[in-house]
Parts: C-alpha cells; structure tokens; sequence
C-alpha cells in the first residue's frame, strides 16, 4: 500500500437495515451484492474525515456512504439534463447559440445597463 493513502473500510450492511420500497421493473440475470470496499484516501482527506466524524459523533463509513450516496444522485441528475439539452438540440428544439456569440450578447446587455 502506498503510503501516501489510507484505507477506510465501508461497509453496505447499513443497506440491508433500511426499509426501502423497491419496485423492480426488470428481473436481473444474476444478483448483485456489494459486501465491502476500501476507500484510498490522501492523508488530509483522512484527516477532515476523522474530524468531521468526531465532530458529528457519526462514524466514518456512514458519513463516505452518503457522501457518495449524494455524489451519485447528483451524478444521475446532471447526466439526464445533459441528454435533455442533447435530445432537445438534436430534435432542433432549441438552437445552439455560440459561445463567443452569447457572451458577447452579455456584454452588450451589461454595457446597456451601465449607461442607461
């Protein structure tokens, strides 16, 4: 191990006593299940980590799981937008607009403002 790192074991036990409603729309070929992971951190990570668990009273591997748990969703939303806008500029939708072309358009609007 390099040691530059540390390693932070998470757990997803803490998945198996939630209660969650699950609605499976497709059956999977085979089923899945994460045991374990360890987490490489640099060293000042590890330390904010450890403070921040300290300070919380919460443990180290429930705040990186909803750290990560955040990070993920937030990941899902950012990509559906992203083929929204795709979807809607390959459909013709809504036209793209050059960059320079738009921020010269700022520009002008905020020179306007200016001496208006």
């Amino acid at each position: 191990m390099d040691r530059s790192t540390e390693e932070v074991s998470v757990s997803s036990c803490r998945w198996q006593m939630r209660r969650c409603t699950t609605i499976v729309l497709t059956v999977p070929l085979h089923a899945s299940r994460l045991t374990g992971m360890v987490v490489r951190l640099k060293p000042e990570t590890e330390s904010r980590l450890q403070e921040l668990a300290a300070t919380t009273g919460r443990a180290p591997d429930e705040l990186l799981e909803d750290a990560m748990a955040g990070y993920l969703a937030e990941l899902v939303q950012v990509r559906r937008m992203l083929d929204g806008r795709y979807d809607d500029v390959k459909s013709g939708r809504v036209t793209p607009v050059d960059g320079e072309e738009a921020f010269n358009r700022l520009r002008r609007k905020s020179e306007n403002r200016r001496h208006s």
